[in-house]
Parts: C-alpha cells; sequence; structure tokens
C-alpha cells in the first residue's frame, strides 16, 4: 500500500503570499489532482502532461465564473513552475 500524495509537502517550496492564497492555491491544486486522477488515473503532478491540466481548465471548469477559472489558472501555473515545465493555458 503506498502513500498518497501529498499536495501540500509538493508545494511547500513555491508557495508565497498570504496565509489565504497559499491555502486557495493547495486546495485548488488538490481539486485539480483529485480530477485528473478520476479523469486519467494519473495521481501525481509528476505524472502530469500538458494536455491533462489544459482539460481540467476547459472541461471541469467550464461551468464555473471567470473569476474561480482565472484562480485555478494561476494555480495551474504554480504548478507547472514547481514542476519546471514552460506550459501555457489560454482560457
Amino acid at each position: 500500500m503506498s502513500k498518497p500524495f501529498d499536495m501540500e509537502l509538493f508545494l511547500t517550496g513555491i508557495l508565497t503570499g498570504s496565509q489565504a492564497t497559499r491555502k486557495r492555491h493547495l486546495r485548488q491544486a488538490t481539486i485539480m489532482q483529485a480530477g485528473i486522477a478520476k479523469r486519467w488515473q494519473r495521481e501525481t503532478p509528476w505524472a502530469w502532461q500538458r494536455k491533462h491540466v489544459a482539460w481540467f481548465l476547459e472541461h471541469r471548469l467550464d461551468q464555473h465564473s471567470e473569476a474561480t477559472r482565472y484562480y485555478f489558472l494561476l494555480s495551474a501555473r504554480l504548478l507547472a513552475r514547481r514542476l519546471k515545465k514552460t506550459w501555457e493555458f489560454n482560457l
């Protein structure tokens, strides 16, 4: 049995800003992780490709407000920076 992936530990070194901002990024990254894991069985961000995150932003958030999609986009950019990827996303 393996331990569940700890998103907080994964993002700890890169999270900056106020406590509320850090919590929001962590919560949104965890939601993204759950959505991608359910759809593609990719449990950790290390296994993700750009298409997985783009799918989440485009299809899972299509019924949400512009503000919500923007904040998820910021979290996605943070994840990409942590993974040292040059992913760009269009909303």
